[in-house]
């Protein structure tokens, strides 16, 4: 199948097999390796890209999914004057540790803060209890991203803000990440 996909504001067309994953499309066709893959079965979360400015498991979509979407990776997250604040909070704080888990952390985080500039560590802690740290007890990634809401994280983005207009019932923005 061919598909279109704008990745990182990059348009790319591409053939593909009808059951390839993204996690795959992202790695092995555009080379994009910052998006990690860990366990094929959505358990780690080490593989979290956006697509359509919403995190998901890119092991559990298939790249035919993402065909005339936008897919947003770690790869995405600088910015023109430098490193985006999730990107220099995890510098800061040691957040990185091995750095298996950092890409979807730094997804994640910076989904977290777009949608809640100003989130408890109680908010952090249940936003990223979808992705698996096999270093730590995520003090330092909590820490990271707390840093990135106090040092500047960036003014909410239209999807943000689209959000805070929600039908009532719908999930909350630490309950989409974890989805």
């Amino acid at each position: 199948m061919q598909i279109t996909t704008t990745v990182n504001g990059r348009e790319y067309t591409q053939d593909v097999e009808p059951r390839l994953l993204l996690v795959h499309f992202l790695r092995d066709h555009l080379g994009l390796t910052g998006t990690h893959w860990g366990c094929d079965t959505s358990n780690c979360g080490a593989c979290v890209v956006w697509l359509d400015g919403t995190p998901v498991k890119a092991c559990t979509v298939l790249a035919v999914m993402a065909d005339g979407c936008e897919v947003r990776t770690v790869e995405g997250l600088e910015t023109e004057s430098g490193l985006d604040p999730i990107q220099q909070g995890f510098v800061e704080c040691h957040g990185l540790q091995c750095g298996f888990c950092t890409p979807a952390m730094l997804m994640t985080g910076r989904w977290l803060l777009d949608h809640d500039p100003d989130p408890s560590e109680q908010t952090i802690r249940e936003a990223i209890s979808g992705q698996v740290c096999r270093c730590t007890g995520y003090e330092n990634i909590v820490r990271s991203i707390r840093w990135a809401a106090e040092h500047g994280s960036g003014a909410p983005t239209a999807v943000a803000e689209a959000d805070e207009s929600a039908v009532p019932g719908q999930r909350s923005a630490a309950e989409e990440v974890r989805a």
